[in-house]
């Protein structure tokens, strides 16, 4: 088992890369306890793969410094590459190959040495619960399975870091949760664990996380801290007609969203709107529609991201 340091596993400073004229991720500071689970949360194009390959040492950034393990990246990214993990979005492994002869490639690559290659892919399959399908080609296995061997490859030699890239985006949620679980699991013996989604019930489940959006970073903190912090109240409508009451109130200069979860209606509402329960209830009565419910509500991790996005392209 690995010992917990105190000191950040990441840290990087005014990060920020472009591919020719557009700017992919743009004057990003990050810091990353160890033995943590730390989220990218943000929508396609928000720059997280970017991040996670310039972190990795894969990608050379326009400007800034990283600080990863100790080691400067892109300068020692050689020496850090036995130190850290990655698991791509999209499997990488060898589809033609069954799960041993992959996992006995990626021991090879790493350098293990036999024993220790022995060990490691007999301890990865009990962990990953990899037995029913190692010598089953690659190719032929189901997303979930495929997401087992290629955490376990990722992990093959005990990495302190291990970056995940959407690593559930081809799974069912039962996989996926299982996923999170063997996650905890590597961090409770010392690992840890930048992981990358655009899922929110993932992002919850998280220590701490960044939100992301065009390349920025928009909000960060613990789920708890960024739900307790948004720039917005949350009002819960109840009415007979959603959908005509959610019309009424997009059409108010202080509301800033309205989304339908199945019969109720979510509302964020600018947080200087004096008594906004009672303001949202007379739009919607206003309208000539029934109230059955009104009510302030905790902001979820979705309102988080709404709000947060939204102030952004307020302020671009």
């Amino acid at each position: 088992m690995k010992t917990g340091h105190p000191e950040a596993a990441i840290q990087a400073r005014n990060l920020s890369k472009h591919f020719g004229t557009v700017m992919a991720v743009r004057e990003l500071d990050l810091e990353v306890p160890r033995q943590r689970i730390f989220g990218f949360l943000g929508p396609n194009g928000s720059g997280k793969s970017t991040t996670i390959r310039m972190l990795c040492g894969l990608l050379t950034p326009s400007q800034g410094s990283i600080e990863v393990l100790g080691r400067q990246v892109p300068r020692e990214a050689e020496a850090l590459r036995m130190q850290v993990g990655y698991m791509t979005q999209k499997f990488s492994l060898y589809e033609d190959l069954s799960g041993i002869e992959n996992l006995n490639f990626i021991g090879s690559v790493y350098t293990l040495g036999r024993k220790r290659k022995r060990r490691r892919m007999a301890e990865v399959s009990e962990q990953f619960g990899l037995d029913g399908f190692l010598k089953r080609r690659a190719g032929t296995l189901s997303g979930g399975q495929k997401q087992r061997l290629a955490l376990a490859a990722a992990t093959l030699h005990e990495p302190e870091l291990l970056f995940l890239d959407e690593p559930t985006s081809a799974v069912d949620p039962e996989n996926r949760r299982a996923f999170w679980e063997s996650l905890f699991d590597l961090v409770e013996a010392g690992t840890t664990i930048l992981v990358s989604t655009h899922y929110m019930d993932e992002a919850e489940r998280c220590h701490n996380l960044v939100i992301l959006d065009e390349g920025r970073l928009v909000a960060s903190g613990s789920p708890t801290e960024l739900s307790r912090n948004i720039h917005a109240q949350v009002i819960v409508v109840q009415s007979e007609q959603p959908r005509r009451a959610g019309k009424a109130l997009h059409g108010q200069a202080w509301v800033r969203s309205v989304a339908q979860i199945g019969t109720e209606l979510r509302v964020l509402v600018d947080p200087s709107t004096a008594d906004a329960s009672e303001a949202v209830r007379q739009v919607v009565l206003g309208a000539g529609l029934n109230v059955s419910e009104c009510r302030a509500d905790r902001a979820s991790l979705e309102d988080v991201f709404v709000a947060a996005t939204m102030d952004h392209e307020a302020s671009a």
